[in-house]
């Protein structure tokens, strides 16, 4: 297995984890908040797909798919065209009810096969390369991938976590 492959995997699995995570559900259902100020499906995966699509297209030095592709227009969210979700608030949070499953899949899916364009020609020798010196030590492009990777991978449980509490709700469970 190569570097690629391993990448190539990993976010593979983001993305599966981020489809069962949404598909089927309402805009309502995206929306739920467990309790005041908790996270909803719809925010996590915005929010996972936000940094995904930031970082990933930083390090590989094209336009972010948000601006490029027209997503942050199709979403019509008041935040800066920059807004990644990080230091959100809980109306930040609730400023994304509404948002349909195919729109937080479709932005998904357009980061998705646009980190996997750039992740699949990466080589080991690639992985050390300095990708952010405002940190110390510096974070190099293998780093940086391992941080989006593991964001996501958290983000995404947490979006299925609340998918499951859904559904146990909705069938009277009292676990």
């Amino acid at each position: 297995m190569t570097t690629a492959d391993l990448l190539v995997d990993g976010f593979g699995r983001v993305n599966e984890n981020v489809h069962g995570a949404v598909e089927g559900l309402t805009p309502q259902e995206l929306g739920v908040q467990l309790e005041a100020g908790a996270n909803s499906i719809a925010w996590l995966v915005w929010h996972l797909t936000r940094v995904q699509d930031d970082h990933i297209a930083d390090v590989a030095g094209f336009e972010q798919a948000w601006t490029a592709q027209g997503w942050a227009k199709r979403f019509e969210l008041p935040f800066d065209d920059a807004a990644t979700g990080y230091g959100h608030e809980a109306a930040d949070v609730a400023a994304l009810d509404g948002v349909s499953a195919e729109l937080l899949l479709g932005y998904h899916d357009a980061v998705h096969a646009q980190t996997l364009e750039y992740v699949s020609g990466l080589v080991d020798a690639d992985l050390p390369r300095i990708v952010d010196t405002r940190w110390d030590p510096p974070v190099t492009l293998g780093v940086r991938l391992i941080s989006v990777l593991d964001d996501d991978i958290q983000h995404s449980g947490q979006a299925a976590f609340v998918r499951g509490v859904l559904a146990r709700r909705s069938q009277g469970s009292t676990i």
